[in-house]
């Protein structure tokens, strides 16, 4: 497998954004070994730093010459951007580790999830994809039961949180909000529809079969991760009013019987997955609880009374962090020699 050898020459690119805020705080918390850090942004970040280690590091612009001898590039940019550079990038041989879309069913690009397909990772040639975090935050919950009896079949209705479409969708939630508290019109920039006390279908691009790109990302990249072709997802995307973390119901089909018991006894073994609830409260994970928490909440396991082998769970994880920057992380740092 190609590795780093630290100290490691980092470039983050996207520095300013929601998650490459989170990686740059995650490479500071977890003291990844790097030499040098190079932060990107776009030209509106001219002239401006970011705050790193206590130290300020110049924003600077793509090019060519300013990226050559990094060894780990990590994008948090749109496809459009990283389906631009990353190519130059593999060409001179540095390693990418990309949270875009832009190569993440490409066949010669693994899509990692470090605690289920971390075998994968060796096959790398010099680009790796990070998953939708839809996808991250379903599987890091359903894996450790898909491994005890395999998967049929996953129906999952996703409660998104505004975050996901980043800072400036945050903020406009809360001013959103506020607008309404105080009977003040609103019109919304960053969404289609009012995201203040209302919901709304995820406002990615919608295809001819009524589904948004969101969906589909769910099903081809779980197949991908699991190495399934044959597994069945059918997701319902929602956007919600919510800050921060992602929570989704599942409905999933197993192809042999498996009790709640046997569920929550493997979920609370699993890594990066904690099992909370009180059911004498009838109290269960809720975005509150994930947000800026490493693993993903899960509870209220039980059977589906309409379906054979088929189990309910309420699932939640912060989408910033193992959804995207936590989980480009824990990649990074497997790649260590």
């Amino acid at each position: 497998m190609i590795l780093l050898y630290p100290p490691v020459k980092i470039a983050v690119i996207g520095a300013t954004g929601i998650v490459g805020r989170e990686v740059l705080n995650l490479l500071e918390k977890r003291h990844f070994p790097m030499e040098t850090l190079h932060c990107f942004a776009s030209l509106s970040s001219k002239g401006k730093s970011i705050l790193f280690s206590g130290k300020n590091i110049p924003l600077e612009t793509l090019s060519e010459d300013k990226l050559h001898g990094i060894d780990l590039a990590i994008f948090c940019t749109k496809k459009e951007v990283s389906s631009k550079w990353i190519p130059y990038l593999a060409r001179q041989k540095t390693i990418v580790i990309d949270n875009s879309s832009a190569f993440r069913l490409d066949p010669d690009v693994p899509l990692i999830i470090p605690e289920i397909n971390l075998k994968m990772l060796a096959k790398h040639n010099y680009v790796i994809a990070s998953p939708n975090c839809s996808a991250s935050i379903m599987l890091m919950a359903l894996f450790p039961l898909h491994q005890y009896i395999p998967i049929q079949r996953i129906q999952a209705a996703t409660y998104q949180a505004v975050s996901g479409a980043g800072f400036h969708a945050m903020q406009e939630l809360t001013s959103a909000t506020q607008a309404v508290l105080e009977k003040k019109p609103h019109t919304p920039k960053e969404f289609p529809f009012p995201s203040a006390f209302n919901l709304f279908l995820h406002n990615s691009a919608l295809n001819a079969d009524g589904y948004v790109d969101e969906e589909l990302k769910m099903l081809q990249e779980t197949r991908k991760i699991l190495s399934n072709p044959h597994i069945q997802v059918n997701a319902t995307c929602v956007r919600v009013p919510v800050l921060r973390a992602h929570s989704q119901a599942l409905n999933v089909t197993f192809t042999q019987e498996i009790c709640p018991k046997k569920a929550y006894e493997l979920l609370e073994k699993a890594p990066g997955v904690k099992v909370y609830e009180e059911r004498s409260k009838n109290r269960f994970p809720m975005p509150i609880d994930a947000a800026g928490q490493d693993d993903v909440y899960c509870g209220r396991i039980r059977k589906d009374l309409s379906c054979a082998n088929t189990l309910d769970l309420w699932v939640v994880g912060d989408q910033i962090l193992k959804g995207a920057a936590l989980n480009t992380v824990q990649i990074a740092e497997h790649l260590l020699k």
